[in-house]
């Protein structure tokens, strides 16, 4: 991405905003020493900001809303100009950004992959019949319960090292959670297994992270876009894209914006010698009905490939499946 525009000020200071986790903290230094190496004359300083989905800890995510529960209050702090930049995680980013505000640069994606985390040491498939693992995502839900229908699915919230502290417990023999996640806090030590995105494929936009500035903004935009990596926006591109024509046509939701973690809902792609290969699927609570779709495509035209693969999923029967998720059928 290349942003003309005047040059920053020598020792301007920059207020970024982010979640006061010690994940989103750390992603969000990773962030700031990037664009301070880039920009050594510029002071970047972190403002901690409290959402929806920090508030909120003794509710699964999918019964408090959609998309947005992490960002909401992020965002509107970057619209009334209190701090200057924002981080997210993409995945918990809607596809529809408020007016005013767009995405200065998606980060080169970590690995996008879940992994198990279990207190016995073993693999998903060797775990005991009946084994109990904890997630609170109902897609991680969905696609394990595809995998092995004896699983017992318990709700687990909660920041990495408390996730990471009650797998250890006997209220579960394993629990599950983002690669990228554990990995930026230096817990990788912990996994016993990468798991196959053929068993339980990512969440949109899941390993990126996401700066987003105001639109008017070009002077940050400039210095933002540095951190931009082609491949990966193109690869989220088409799946926001996948996730947004979903939403888009599915009556039951006609009134609503985002999906989020409310349905089992994902999508993976890939960029490789300029094509797109993304993968989706969508899937019942129970994990007794899974659609499963890929489109290969041109890397120039991502949403092209997002919305195709969204097409034919809907074909396929997803919508049906969806609205039944959605209206608790």
């Amino acid at each position: 991405m290349v942003i003309k525009g005047p040059v920053l000020n020598s020792g301007e200071v920059i207020v970024v905003g982010t979640r006061g986790s010690a994940l989103a903290i750390q992603q969000t230094r990773w962030v700031i020493d990037e664009l301070s190496r880039l920009n050594p004359e510029v002071k970047f300083v972190v403002k901690k900001i409290k959402t929806k989905g920090d508030l909120t800890r003794d509710v699964a995510l999918a019964e408090i809303g959609g998309r947005g529960l992490f960002v909401k209050e992020i965002e509107k702090a970057l619209l009334q100009g209190e701090i200057d930049l924002a981080t997210h995680s993409l995945k918990d980013l809607p596809t529809e950004l408020p007016a005013g505000l767009l995405i200065g640069a998606v980060t080169k994606r970590a690995n996008a992959s879940d992994v198990l985390v279990s207190r016995l040491g073993l693999p998903l498939a060797k775990l005991p019949r009946e084994a109990r693992l904890g997630t609170s995502s109902v897609r991680r839900r969905a696609q394990l319960l595809a995998y092995r229908s004896d699983f017992q699915i318990i709700n687990l919230r909660g920041n990495v090292d408390t996730r990471l502290r009650k797998a250890q417990t006997v209220e579960y023999d394993a629990i599950v959670l983002a690669a990228a996640g554990i990995t930026r806090l230096g817990r990788q030590d912990c996994i016993t297994e990468y798991m196959s995105p053929d068993i339980v494929l990512p969440a949109v936009g899941q390993g990126a992270l996401a700066v987003e500035v105001r639109e008017d903004d070009r002077r940050r935009q400039r210095i933002v876009a540095e951190l931009d990596y082609r491949p990966t926006r193109t690869a989220i591109t088409a799946e926001r894209a996948f996730l947004r024509h979903l939403v888009a046509n599915l009556p039951s939701f006609q009134s609503q914006q985002e999906i989020g973690c409310q349905v089992p809902v994902a999508a993976y792609g890939i960029v490789r010698d300029g094509q797109l290969n993304i993968r989706g699927m969508v899937a019942s609570l129970d994990g007794r009905k899974v659609i499963r779709r890929k489109v290969i495509g041109n890397a120039t035209d991502a949403e092209q490939a997002g919305e195709e693969l969204a097409e034919r999923i809907l074909e396929a029967g997803g919508g049906a499946i969806l609205d039944e998720v959605i209206s608790g059928g």
